[in-house]
């Protein structure tokens, strides 16, 4: 059931224009007057454009017409009476001519309106990168982890299949799952011996202050918050109690903090020497279904053997 909700919110607004078009297309039957019945297809038509494109408004456009041409078909009666087939065939032709006229102007709209959101899109994400190399820019040993962290996490969401939008914050929130680390201090994060209890607790904190500088910025970071908010909790939560904290955080957060994790252990930290690649994915292997989900781990190792070879 669960994969069922998953896979309607995934894609909504498909399932709703496909509604749409079955309701008109069973009020072709039952309702008698033809300009109600004409004028309604505009409705999943102008929905399809706006929401998903060109080309999805102009299929549906074309479904449109030949759902009347069917009903035209099966019952002439009701479409081509009499003294009146000229006007009738005149009406059809012309509705048919403007519904798919509509469903091109408005998609060609959306598109445009899509290309200034990605031209923004990417001046904001190379605004990100710039943000994150500087604030990684003190500690060798973090240099261009954040980037990285990114980069693995949008392969692998695409790997599993999510949108663009979901893709593209998961991707900013690779950049900035680290922001939080600002407001601790920098002989903390470079410590080499063992932490303290006390240090340990407020290097933990840095998901929620990272959470708190981005709600500052308002609707833009919207969507990464919970992300960067969730990255380092454990796929499972207290198992004696069969706790399935999976279910209360982002897919994101699930994929990010895989991501994160094997980037941290192949990269050398003032505490220890780096792994190799392979060893790193033996350890996510065997956390998986505890710290990390399953499903994400093994489209990360999809995606890692793809970038470097088979381990």
């Amino acid at each position: 059931m669960d994969w069922f909700k998953q896979w309607i919110v995934k894609h909504f607004e498909e399932v709703l224009v496909g509604l749409i078009l079955l309701a008109a297309s069973i009020g072709t039957y039952f309702l008698e007057e033809k300009s109600i019945i004409l004028n309604f297809y505009y409705l999943p038509v102008l929905m399809a454009s706006y929401l998903l494109g060109k080309r999805m408004g102009l299929l549906t456009a074309i479904l449109s017409v030949l759902s009347v041409l069917l009903f035209v078909f099966v019952f002439p009666e009701r479409f081509l009476e009499g003294r009146q087939l000229l006007s009738n065939l005149a009406l059809l032709s012309s509705w048919a001519g403007f519904l798919i006229l509509a469903s091109i102007l408005v998609g060609t709209l959306y598109e445009l309106s899509e290309l200034r959101m990605l031209d923004l899109r990417r001046a904001y994400v190379g605004i990100l990168e710039i943000l994150s190399k500087y604030l990684e820019s003190t500690d060798q040993y973090t240099k261009g982890h954040s980037l990285r962290v990114s980069d693995f996490s949008q392969e692998t969401a695409k790997a599993m299949g999510l949108s663009n939008v979901e893709v593209e914050n998961i991707r900013a929130a690779g950049l900035l799952h680290d922001i939080g680390k600002i407001e601790i201090s920098v002989d903390v994060l470079r410590k080499a011996a063992g932490l303290s209890e006390e240090e340990r607790v407020l290097i933990d904190t840095h998901a929620s202050k990272g959470a708190n500088i981005l709600s500052s910025v308002g609707a833009v970071l919207r969507d990464v918050v919970p992300i960067v908010l969730a990255h380092h909790k454990y796929f499972m939560g207290d198992l004696e109690e069969g706790a399935k904290e999976h279910t209360k955080i982002p897919l994101g957060a699930r994929i990010l903090a895989v991501a994160d994790s094997f980037d941290a252990m192949v990269t050398d930290r003032p505490y220890r020497k780096a792994m190799p690649p392979w060893t790193a994915l033996e350890e996510l292997s065997a956390k998986a279904g505890t710290q990390f989900d399953p499903q994400v781990v093994e489209a990360f190792k999809r995606v890692i053997a793809g970038k470097m070879g088979r381990f």
